[in-house]
């Protein structure tokens, strides 16, 4: 039922409206000031978020604002099964990655990183910037986050004012960022999806413009148009939806969807599905991945990477499978088809790569080719295992990328055969990014091996059930894909951590709590919702079966769940016949055939 409480439009806006104050008191009052009110902003909007979910249940399952929005329809805001993990979890994950930028931003916005030594470069160059002299002299090796910032201010004291005003415009698009996310999350209506959708890629290509390394003008440029193209393509698929439907809010489109033409219903379903998926970074339409996290400043690779992946994820999710319900039989295995195409690319692309950024964005296209997979599968199982699919990786990712970028404050270098052995240095960043290669790989009890099971489950019950053996096929070589997921991370792992250490390392310190703590925190998380996932499980499984309800052609729960069901009940008849006749006092009976029939139903 909808409601006009206001509390999820505060959630939304309220990092839009305090954006500006986040500019002028970095400004005026400092980076540390700004960082830690940044944060604050993003913790408030999290607990305004939460508070709504605190009043769901089972028959009330969902929480929606609505506001009169003049032609377009109803402004609404919707909290339900498939956007309360989405909505949550890009806020907690914008919060955590503002708290690390705090470091690195100063760095990179005092020039520090704009000779970033490149992987092929000689690690015995004396004239670059990442040296063991550059490393004492820049004072990376001490442990105190105030004292780093001390020192870089008595180096260049020209720079404070300037480090001051650029993190207060960073942090001004951050929260602009952060807040066009999870609009775009909890939207109820297409165009107001789309505003959402243009307010989050706005400031994301200011970012990239204004805080990339040295390429970051022709990466954004690239970023932009990538972007916008797949998002105008989506604008048209959407706008057609309506104009056939008789409106654009969700509810409309899905009481009406029988009305759009079967001519017109395959443009749409291509339209929006090319769209997103540019978003998704899936296979031919990866090209801008790649650039776009290496050029980028790490803590933005990893909201792109992890937060900003929940959009294209959601998308499909909300507006093909759940709105366009109808059509989803249909192209459903060229879905499947597709992602595996784009996990065997990005694994592969990925295990020849020695630049870590770079790694970790070819990682990326790999692990949306397993959601696309899962989408693809035509089963409640499998689609709920996509969903949950995201969920490690975007913590495995943010924490892979802010790892990278810990490896850049420390060493100026993100180039694998330059390190080797950092493993005893850096202990704290080696234990959590093994954690975050767990997630990605699957290993139990991360959340990553809950949501890989799941979602190979239902892809496979498909194919059995169905007896397709071309989706048989494709889930053997997505299977098959984890081998090669492993081997890419293991080994980047290794060059990094284990090995003979570099001599100008051998001063090197681990980083200090603005990275540690924001690392842990996402690990441990991962390790928290592996071992109860039902908190993220439960409501989209709960929903997943709602959109397909009647739909007898997708695959429903695995009949063992019914099988179950019947052992049991089986089980009580029996237990209450047996009781019956316990205290029949006939000798008899226990050689009648009734008795003999009881007993094998126990039996069975």
């Amino acid at each position: 039922m909808a409601t006009e409480s206001g509390i999820l439009m505060a959630s939304i806006f309220l990092p839009l409206l305090l954006s500006p104050l986040a500019y002028f008191l970095g400004k005026k009052r400092g980076a540390g000031v700004v960082t830690w009110f940044s944060f604050g902003t993003l913790v408030i909007s999290t607990i305004l978020l939460i508070i709504p979910i605190l009043t769901l249940s089972k028959e009330n399952p969902v929480y929606e604002e609505s506001y009169v929005w003049s032609q377009f329809g109803n402004f609404g805001l919707k909290l339900d099964g498939f956007s309360i993990t989405f909505a949550v979890t890009v806020y907690i994950l914008s919060a955590v990655i503002a708290i690390f930028s705090r470091e690195y931003m100063i760095r990179k916005i005092a020039g520090h990183f704009d000779n970033l030594e490149k992987p092929n470069s000689h690690s015995n160059n004396t004239n670059n910037d990442s040296g063991e002299e550059e490393l004492n002299k820049n004072n990376l090796t001490s442990n105190s986050g105030r004292g780093q910032l001390e020192s870089l201010y008595s180096i260049e004291p020209s720079y404070k004012q300037h480090i001051d005003t650029q993190m207060g415009l960073y942090f001004a698009l951050f929260l602009t960022f952060a807040m066009g996310m999870v609009g775009t999350v909890l939207s109820t209506n297409l165009i107001e999806f789309y505003v959402f959708f243009e307010l989050m890629l706005v400031p994301a290509f200011f970012l990239i413009a204004l805080y990339g390394y040295s390429t970051r003008k022709r990466v954004s440029l690239m970023f932009f148009f990538w972007t916008h193209v797949g998002a105008v393509l989506l604008l048209l698929g959407m706008l057609a939806m309506g104009l056939f439907a008789g409106g654009f809010d969700f509810e409309t489109i899905k009481s009406n969807v029988s009305k759009i033409p079967s001519q017109w219903m395959t443009l749409i379903v291509f339209a929006v599905v090319i769209g997103i998926a540019v978003k998704l970074g899936a296979f031919l339409l990866h090209i801008w991945i790649p650039h776009t996290y290496a050029e980028s400043p790490t803590p933005i690779s990893a909201l792109i990477a992890g937060p900003m992946s929940a959009i294209g994820v959601y998308a499909l999710l909300r507006i093909w499978i759940d709105l366009l319900s109808i059509s989803y039989s249909d192209y459903s295995i060229y879905i499947n088809f597709w992602g595996v195409v784009t996990m065997v690319y990005g694994g592969a692309m990925a295990l020849m790569q020695d630049d870590i950024k770079k790694l970790l964005a070819y990682s990326s296209i790999s692990h949306m080719g397993y959601i696309i997979f899962g989408l693809g599968s035509q089963s409640i199982l499998g689609v709920t295992g996509s969903a949950l699919m995201w969920i490690p990786h975007a913590l495995g990712e943010t924490i892979l990328f802010l790892m990278a970028g810990s490896l850049i404050l420390r060493t100026n270098t993100r180039g694998m055969s330059n390190l080797g052995g950092i493993a005893r240095k850096m202990p704290y960043t080696a234990t959590i990014a093994m954690i975050a290669v767990l997630t990605m790989i699957g290993v139990p009890p991360t959340t990553g091996f809950m949501a890989e099971w799941i979602m190979f489950t239902g892809a496979l019950q498909t194919g059995t059930e169905n007896m397709d053996s071309f989706r048989v096929v494709l889930f053997s070589i997505a299977i098959l894909t984890t081998i090669l997921t492993s081997s890419y991370l293991l080994v980047m792992y290794k060059k990094i951590f284990f090995g003979k250490i570099s001599p100008r390392f051998e001063k090197l310190r681990d980083v200090n709590r603005y990275a540690i703590i924001p690392m842990a925190f996402v690990a441990s998380l991962a390790l928290f919702l592996g071992v109860y996932p039902a908190p993220i499980i439960n409501p989209i499984i709960t929903y997943s079966e709602t959109i397909f309800s009647d739909f007898p052609e997708i695959v429903s729960l695995p009949t063992i769940t019914s099988l179950n069901t019947k052992i049991v009940a089986s089980a009580i008849i029996v237990q209450e016949e047996y009781a019956s006749f316990l205290d029949r006092d006939d000798t008899n009976f226990h050689h009648s055939e009734e008795f003999k029939s009881i007993k094998i139903k126990e039996n069975r």
